[in-house]
Formats: structure tokens, C-alpha cells, sequence
């Protein structure tokens, strides 16, 4: 019978080489149905896991892009606020030094003017500079000769230069310019007499237009904006503004506190104004009172990964659905291919008629049971089977009777082998076979003679046949050494034995090394029908 390399490797009592259980191992893998189950589920798991990591390294490339874009338009911002203002300021200083110059007081009105305001042309969005005395009123206008006419003892500015020396660069909320009528702040500085004591207000306008124009053209979402502050909390600009964001003072709200504690960062907030969550960048302007921030709108950075999110999402979802699908229904092919599989494999090792093992199943089972009785020393008894006269009963009832009485047979065989290592098998026409493990003599003929009470008793009364018409010749032989063919000849030639002295009995072959017996007129399966076991130490369960 042909052999697989395993199986033939196994046979000369040498396990496989590594490589063929590798390669082994790796097919039976592959055709396992739960294999194909088991990667349907994990596949998508792996789809969803590495899914998350990439749209999670896109929700931070989103945030970092935020960032970088807040950070770069403070800079900006910041660089161009903090030039102006500079600009404006050496202006003041300028005319404070140049008014206490020799000669300058007296000078002509025009060249006076020249002289004190030469540098202010220079800053843009410049309102209007103005020398007012320790009254309140102009004396010096950078736009007009001789000065207009105006007073601004009232204004804040004025009243803290007035009563504080070492105030230094002073800028105030917004204003209405009462020389141009639109919103400016203030940039002003205190003039001392000689004596140290108040003399004055050197002071310039700035339009609030200049921070508009700056950043008009900056696209900061629905949601952003941009905003300047001074450290007391007053809004100077917003952009885009609303109706009374100018002037506004949010002193107390938890995003200023944070812009005073720290002169610089980002951070995440919800907007007092209109309760928005936004992403600050913030800084203070050079050196100066004032406060910038880029906000944007949490929701608008996200929007576009959001996007991008649900179109991935969706179609790794459809994905993972397909290969779920595809790997259950393939699952489920492989399971049932392997369930044909083996149906075919069980069809291919039992007989057809009677149900019993065939005889390439029981050549298998011989071959390895043979190798284990000459391994271990135990005994293996096989007994063979064959109907008695079965050819008179094709000829008298027919194929279709013959048939039954072969499947009753079967039927026999199975109600007397009961151990789950014996094997009854049907080995040719009319010839049947029985291995018995590990069962001496003793306890294959108690087997034997249950098989011949339970064939006296096959009735099949539509044909006639009633019991103890049907009869079985036995042949048995025992080993603990030979070949499976060995212990099969000698099997055999007990059967032979059995035919010759008259059917329905058992013959025993001598045991190995015995002479033959000789034969008798008796029939000795007469009295072992009726046997009972004999204790023994090798006696069947």
C-alpha cells in the first residue's frame, strides 16, 4: 500500500526531517478554516489600529500646522507694532531734547517746527503731534502754524504726567481725536522745566485705522482673530471687530490673567466674548505695555482633519467589513471542504455494505499494531472471519439477501468487539477480520465465541432464514513478534483449519515456536461457543 514520506519515515521508526514538519505544519496552518477566521478578525483589527495612528499623526500635523501659523503672524505682527511704536517715541524723545536746545524756543514758528518734528513723518497712520504746556494747552502742532487751539487738561494722559515724574512713555486706551475725529491712542511723554517740576505733554496720535490695515488681510477662519491689549486689560484692536470690542476691558477674564502671568506661550481656552473654544498664541510687544494674541478656532483647525477623517473612516470601514466577509465566507468554504475532506477520507477507509473498516483501513491499523506489539512485548491477537456456505445463500435468496446477511454479519462483529483500540473490518467478499490489541489467546476466544452466539442468533424471517442458519469459521492467531503478514498467514491458516474440520468453530494457530498440532476428529469451537473468559492478567476490559 502506498505511503506518504511521513508516513514511511514513521514506518522505518525515524521522525520526519524539520524541514518537511516545518512545511508540514505551515499547509495544515493555511488550510485551517479558524486560521482564515481568525485573520478575518485580526486583519481588520490591524487595518483599525494603523487607521487610528495615521489619523492620529494627521490631527497633530493639523495642530502643529495652528501652531506654527499663530506663532509666525505674532511674530510678524509684533515686529511691526513694536517698530512703529518706536518710531513714534524717538520722535517724542526728539522733541523734548530739540525743544531744550539753545535758541529754539525763540526760533521762527515754521523752522521751530521743522526742527521738533522732523522725524514723526516717517511712522504710519500718524494722527497729529502736539506740545501742550503745564495748561493743558497747545502750543506746538506738528500739522498747523500757529498751533490750534486746544486743550487737553481733561484727558487722562495728561493728569498722570502731571503727577507722576518717571512715568516715561505713556500710551492710553482709545480716544476720539478731537483735532481729526476718528479713534487714535495716545503716545506721550512728560516735558520738565529746568527746576524738575511739570512743564508739559509732548503727545502723538496713532489711528486705530493702523492696526486694521495691518492685519485686513490676514485669513484667520470665522472663528480667529487677532487682538492687542494694554496691561491693564483694554482692548485696543480686534480683528474682525465687533461694535464694542474697542475699549473693552477684560481684566478679569481667566485668558487675560494668563496673558499677564506669562510673557509669552499658547494654550487652549474657552473665549469670555463669546464662549468659543480657540487656540491663543500670545506676546508681549518688545518692552512695551501691550499685550498681542493670534486666536483660532479649535472646531475651524480640526475641520479639515475632521474631513479627511471621515472619508478614511469610512473606507477602512468597508474595508474591514469586505475582509471580515471574505474571510468568514472562505472560512467557512475551508470548513466545509475540510468537513468533505474527511467525510471522503472516512468513506475511503470503511466499507460501503456493512459499515465496518475496509481493508485498506485495517491493513493501516495491522501495521501499526504489529510494530507496537513487537515494540512493547504485548500480545496482539487477530482472528479471521468467513461466512460458512455463504455462496448458497446468493444462490438460493439472492444478491439482495446475501447483502443482509453480510450486514448482520457486521452487526455481530461490532456487539462483540467493544474496546475502542479493536477493529472489526471486512476484508473481502464474505470475509471479515477482527485486530485485538493487547489481548492473548484467552481473551480472543471469549471475543471469538461471542461472535458465534451472535450469528446463531441473525434471523431474517422473510427469507427464510431462521436462527442459527447462519454460521462463522474462526481462525485466530497470536503475536508479540512476527510481521503483520506473518500473523496474518498463520491467521489464515487456522481458517482454513476451521473450513476443513467442518465450519462454524474456531481454530487456533500454535503459538509461535509450538509444532503444529495434530488434527482430531473434534471440533473444538463446539465447546468454546460457549467458553467463558479466564482470568488473566491479559484479559480483555
Amino acid at each position: 500500500m502506498p505511503t506518504s514520506d511521513g508516513d514511511q519515515s514513521r514506518l522505518n521508526g525515524r521522525r520526519p526531517p524539520p524541514i518537511g514538519r516545518l512545511r508540514s505544519s505551515v499547509v495544515r496552518f493555511f488550510r485551517s478554516s479558524r486560521t482564515w477566521i481568525d485573520l478575518g478578525v485580526l486583519a481588520p483589527i490591524g487595518m483599525l489600529v494603523l487607521s487610528a495612528i495615521m489619523l492620529l499623526d494627521l490631527r497633530r500635523d493639523a495642530w502643529d500646522k495652528a501652531e506654527r501659523t499663530s506663532k509666525n503672524l505674532l511674530q510678524v505682527i509684533e515686529r511691526d507694532i513694536a517698530r512703529n511704536v518706536e518710531i513714534i517715541d524717538l520722535s517724542l524723545q526728539a522733541a523734548i531734547s530739540n525743544l531744550k536746545s539753545p535758541g529754539v524756543a525763540e526760533a521762527d514758528p515754521a523752522l521751530r517746527q521743522l526742527v521738533l518734528f522732523d522725524r514723526a513723518t516717517t511712522a504710519r497712520d500718524m494722527g497729529v503731534m502736539l506740545i501742550v504746556n503745564e495748561n493743558g494747552d497747545s502750543i506746538i502742532d506738528s500739522n498747523a502754524v500757529p498751533a490750534r487751539s486746544l486743550n487737553n487738561a481733561d484727558r487722562g494722559y495728561f493728569q498722570i504726567h502731571k503727577a507722576r515724574a518717571d512715568l516715561g512713555l505713556h500710551i492710553s486706551p482709545p480716544v476720539t481725536s478731537r483735532l481729526l475725529g476718528v479713534p487714535v491712542i495716545v503716545l506721550s511723554r512728560r516735558i520738565d522745566k529746568p527746576d524738575g517740576s511739570f512743564g508739559g505733554v509732548v503727545q502723538a496720535s496713532l489711528r486705530l485705522s493702523y492696526f486694521s490695515n495691518l492685519v485686513d488681510q490676514i485669513a484667520l477662519g470665522q472663528e480667529g482673530g487677532i487682538n492687542l491689549y494694554l496691561s491693564d486689560g483694554t482692548r485696543l484692536m480686534r480683528y474682525p471687530a465687533g461694535p464694542s470690542d474697542v475699549g473693552a476691558n477684560l481684566a478679569e477674564a481667566p485668558t487675560f490673567k494668563r496673558y499677564l502671568a506669562e510673557r509669552s506661550g499658547s494654550f487652549t481656552g474657552v473665549s469670555v466674548r463669546d464662549g468659543i473654544e480657540r487656540y491663543y498664541a500670545f506676546t508681549q510687544v518688545g518692552d512695551l505695555p501691550l499685550i498681542l494674541n493670534v486666536s483660532l478656532g479649535t472646531r475651524e483647525i480640526v475641520a479639515e482633519w475632521q474631513a479627511k477623517a471621515t472619508v478614511i473612516g469610512l473606507a477602512m470601514l468597508v474595508l474591514c467589513g469586505l475582509t471580515v466577509s471574505l474571510s468568514l465566507l472562505l472560512g467557512r468554504e475551508l470548513g466545509r471542504r475540510a468537513t468533505m475532506q474527511a467525510e471522503l477520507a472516512k468513506l475511503a477507509r470503511t466499507d460501503n455494505l456493512t459499515g465496518l473498516a475496509n481493508r485498506r483501513h485495517f491493513e493501516e491499523a495491522f501495521e501499526q499494531a504489529s510494530r507496537a506489539s513487537a515494540r512493547t512485548g504485548r500480545p496482539l491477537s487477530l482472528l479471521v472471519i468467513d461466512a460458512d456456505h455463504f455462496k448458497n445463500y446468493n444462490d438460493r435468496f439472492g444478491h439482495a439477501i446475501g447483502d443482509a446477511v453480510l450486514r448482520g454479519l457486521a452487526d455481530a462483529l461490532r456487539l462483540s468487539v467493544r474496546r475502542p483500540g479493536d477493529l472489526a473490518a471486512r476484508v473481502g467478499g464474505e470475509e471479515f477480520a477482527i485486530l485485538l490489541p493487547e489481548t492473548d489467546r484467552e481473551g480472543a476466544l471469549q471475543v471469538a465465541a461471542a461472535i458465534h452466539r451472535a450469528t446463531a442468533a441473525l434471523t431474517m424471517p422473510s427469507a427464510g432464514i431462521e436462527p442459527g442458519s447462519v454460521s462463522v469459521s474462526i481462525g485466530l492467531a497470536v503475536s508479540s513478534a512476527s510481521r503483520a503478514a506473518e500473523l496474518y498467514r498463520r491467521a489464515d491458516a487456522a481458517l482454513y483449519e476451521a473450513k476443513s474440520g467442518g465450519r462454524n468453530q474456531t481454530q487456533c494457530a500454535p503459538n509461535e515456536g509450538e509444532p503444529p498440532r495434530a488434527r482430531t476428529g473434534e471440533h473444538p469451537a463446539r465447546h468454546l461457543v460457549t467458553a467463558t473468559r479466564a482470568p488473566s492478567s491479559l484479559a480483555r476490559a
